[in-house]
This record gives C-alpha cells, structure tokens and sequence, in this order.
C-alpha cells in the first residue's frame, strides 16, 4: 500500500515521479547504485522526450510510448537495448498507476517484434588455460591479476562483485566465498583449488618469495591499510576500469583473445558447468540469477556436444534391439 497516497494528475511533475520512483526502487528492491544509475539515465530520456512534447504525466497514453519507441529505434538503438528502456519506463508507469496519476497502462498496448538473444561468447578451456597462464605470478601485479582472473572463473563472480571482496567474505580453509550481489543480496559460492592457490600466493606469497620479499598484496599496499582483496599499487581497491585495463594487457599479444571482457569469464563459468553436466539450478545458484530464464542462455550447447550427452546417457541412442531379438 502506498503510504504518500493518491497524487493528483495536474500536480504530478515528471521530475517527482522520478525521484520518488528510483527511491522506492533503492529501499523496495534494495538495487544497487549502479542499476539505480542506470534507471535513472533511462527515465531521463524519456522524460526528456515527454517535455520535448509537452506531454504531461497525466496525458501519457500509448500513442505517446509508442511514438517514443519508434524514436529509439530511428535512433539505431539495438533491440535489446529498446527492450530495457520499455522495461524501465513500464516502472515508472506503474508506479503512476498505484498514484492514481494515470487510469490505464499504456504500455499494455507497445509490442516490440521478437529478436533472437545474442548468445554471450566464451572460450574454450585451452585457451582460458592459455590466458590464465599469460599472466606472470612473479610480480606484485601479475600475482594480484591471476588471482583475479582465477576467481572471476573459478566461482562465476560479477566483475563488481570481484572488486569488492573483503577480507573477512573469504574462507580459504573452507573453500567458501561470501559474495555481495546485485540488490545488496548475499550468496555463498565454492572457491576452487586453482582460486584457492592462486589467492593465497597473492595473499601471503610463495615459501620461495617470503624469503626475499613481502607477499603480492603487501607490496601493493607499501604499509598502507585497505579492506579490500584486490588493490592497486596506490593502496586502493580495485575498480572495474583497472580490471579491464589489466585483461586487456595481457591478451594484448595473442588477436584471438583480444575480444575478451572481465565479463567473458563468468560465461565461461557458467557454459563449462553446463557442458560439464551441472544442473542448472545449482548454476543459477551460484551464478545469483533471480530467474532461471536469465540462466538458460547458458544451454546453447554445440551440436555435437549434445549428442555426445545423448548417446552417452540416453539408453536406446546406440544399440535399439531389432524386432527379431525381442522375439
């Protein structure tokens, strides 16, 4: 129930509705900043194109959305990029539904045509093993980004997720991560073997290193105090800007990998647990998908993998008996 009541339409300004809408969405939802940003920057738009109309938010109707949509795809828009700016204004519009500032949804009537979903691209395991082992763990940095680079495969993290580690969300003993998702949501995920070596050489250095200097991090921070795993060389946690600068420098010398995102990791992740025969509940787990559609993208298996799973599992995929036999 609306505790601010019903609003009425003539009093209503676009820039209120916004604003009370983003913060519902901050303690209803609990989003995180940057998905608040990015509402945000898409209700400006279209708020932009309503005063640029002088269409008021009482007048909204579909004639008015549909015409918006059109200007989105005038303006070479991708479709799934339309679809996400829809999504966003239908909020905003419910939300002016339940203030009594409109009587109909107009978005009820905007149909967008179908569009087939871009399926994310990954690499195989070799050559995530031959970007893995790219990266030279002898230096303070090079240490720092294989732990990285480790994680961000071994457990499916989210690049901000990545970056905003702590130290007390780690458990090496146990293998277990604690991990700050979208909307502020905890989830809990399995650090693997090769994670786990690799973070405790950045963490605490080699038997060999020890002798000669302090361990990875500790170069990193000179004497200096940050919570985070992950730290630059100016003692700072780590952002989304460093992380991609540090991939894209060590794919620089190989054109097959220079494609690659932070992000490409966690599809890796998520496609070899698949192809591997995880059940995709378990990845939508581990992954913090809220939907197991967001999950099933990561079934586009190869042909060939497929009936590789067919003929290995299914029972008359081989050898059917003849009717001859079963007489």
């Amino acid at each position: 129930m609306n505790s601010q009541g019903p609003e009425n339409a003539g009093s209503a300004s676009w820039d209120a509705l916004v604003d009370r809408h983003l913060v519902r969405q901050a303690v209803e939802r609990g989003l995180a900043r940057n998905s608040l940003d990015a509402y945000g920057r898409d209700l400006a738009d279209f708020v932009r194109f309503c005063d640029h109309g002088k269409v008021d938010p009482g007048k909204l109707d579909a004639g008015v959305l549909g015409k918006y949509m059109s200007t989105l795809a005038e303006r070479g828009m991708q479709p799934s990029s339309q679809r996400r700016r829809l999504a966003s204004v239908r909020g905003l519009i419910r939300e002016m539904m339940e203030r009594k500032v409109i009587a109909r949804d107009p978005a009820a009537a905007v149909r967008l045509r179908p569009y087939p979903r871009a399926l994310p691209r990954t690499l195989s395991v070799k050559d995530l093993e031959h970007l893995l082992y790219a990266v030279d763990p002898r230096t303070a940095r090079g240490a720092r980004d294989r732990a990285m680079l480790e994680l961000a495969y071994g457990s499916g993290l989210r690049v901000s997720e990545l970056i905003s580690i702590r130290l007390e969300q780690l458990n090496l003993g146990a293998g277990l991560l604690v991990v700050q998702g979208k909307g502020g949501k905890e989830r809990t995920v399995p650090i693997g073997k090769a994670s786990a070596s690799a973070l405790r050489a950045y963490l605490f250095g080699t038997t060999k290193q020890l002798k000669r200097v302090p361990p990875p991090r500790s170069q990193l921070l000179k004497g200096r105090r940050c919570a985070a795993v992950f730290v630059t060389r100016l003692g700072k946690p780590m952002t989304r800007q460093a992380f991609f600068k540090a991939l894209k420098q060590w794919v620089s010398a190989d054109e097959r990998l220079s494609w690659i995102s932070p992000h490409t990791l966690r599809h890796c992740f998520a496609t070899h647990l698949v192809e591997g025969g995880a059940d995709l509940r378990a990845v939508q787990e581990m992954l913090g998908h809220t939907d197991i559609s967001t999950t099933q993208i990561y079934t586009h298996l190869s042909r060939g993998h497929l009936r590789k799973v067919h003929r290995r599992y299914h029972p008359r995929a081989l050898t059917p008996r003849s009717d001859s036999a079963a007489g």
